[in-house]
């Protein structure tokens, strides 16, 4: 039986992340496999895959922001916004330079309005906009609000196809690569996304990444459990109740249960022994009602 957990794993460039969930769903035998945010298939980064109940746990996991190095390649438009494109513009980029770069980059700061690229997994009318655009019909996705945190300029090297290294921190469902063409638009010489990192999805670090290659060696070697990540461990930041025997039973069966403390939510909840039972919701009533079950007969999410 797979362990219920979560892999920090290093996607490489030419996989799809669900060519990652298939791997692990082989390598581990359970179909209850899913990961925290789509790469591209061209990019490369952090994929935290959840494995067993741990899907539960999709928007609590992967935390509310997202870390990304992008190398933008100027004077050149693509109608993909990215390296795997086909070119629909070319200009010389060779008068930009790193001080005007560097004045481009608080615009986008804050909320901002994307429109989803053609080739996108966005819908429209029941149909992904990728495939309405292989079949050669271009739509165009529902605008929505996304916000960037961070964008700092790395490095620059000018030219007629200057290329810059740019960091971005940023929300859920933010389009680098629609960045990468809105900075060339500002610029007036186009851009493309050149190349993708992502760096940190919540607490999943690159720096700590597993390769596909050493996680396949774990499964070899044993069951894959000595790189599992507990089901709490990417909730770390969350608030904490600890309940007896009797309130742990009472959880599990999705009943609410007396918790001191402010209003809040989510709220890790624990049984004797360190367990964790699931996410609760203190209500001003002092009451703790169970919201996400991971335990038990009662085990669901409300």
């Amino acid at each position: 039986m797979a362990p219920d957990g979560f892999l920090n794993l290093l996607k490489p460039p030419g996989m799809t992340s669900h060519d990652v969930v298939s791997l692990v769903r082989a390598r581990l035998a359970t179909a209850r496999v899913g990961h925290l945010g789509t790469l591209d298939p061209a990019a490369a980064g952090v994929l935290p895959v959840s494995i067993g109940r741990a899907t539960r746990l999709f928007r609590f996991a992967a935390g509310s922001h997202k870390a990304y190095r992008a190398e933008v390649a100027f004077g050149i438009t693509t109608n993909t916004l990215d390296a795997e494109g086909e070119v629909v513009e070319a200009n010389d980029a060779g008068g930009l330079t790193e001080a005007h770069l560097r004045g481009l980059l608080p615009q986008f700061l804050g909320e901002i309005e994307q429109v989803p690229p053609a080739f996108s997994a966005a819908q429209v009318g029941g149909r992904r906009l990728h495939e309405l655009a292989r079949q050669g019909e271009q739509r165009e996705g529902r605008p929505k609000r996304v916000r960037i945190e961070k964008l700092e300029l790395v490095k620059f090297a000018p030219g007629p196809r200057a290329r810059a290294l740019i960091d971005v921190v940023c929300g859920a469902g933010t389009y680098v690569r629609v960045l990468a063409s809105e900075l060339g638009r500002k610029a007036d010489c186009g851009a493309y996304l050149a190349f993708l990192v992502r760096t940190r999805v919540g607490r999943f670090e690159l720096s700590h990444s597993l390769t596909l290659e050493q996680f396949e060696e774990s499964c070899e070697s044993g069951d894959g459990r000595g790189v599992i990540l507990p089901l709490d461990w990417p909730l770390a930041d969350l608030p904490t109740v600890e309940l007896d025997a009797r309130g742990a039973r009472a959880f599990a069966q999705g009943t609410s249960v007396h918790a001191a403390g402010a209003p809040a939510w989510p709220v890790k909840a624990y049984g004797p022994g360190g367990r964790f039972l699931g996410l609760g919701e203190v209500v001003p009533e002092g009451q703790m009602r169970p919201r996400v079950v991971l335990v038990g007969e009662g085990s669901s999410t409300k």
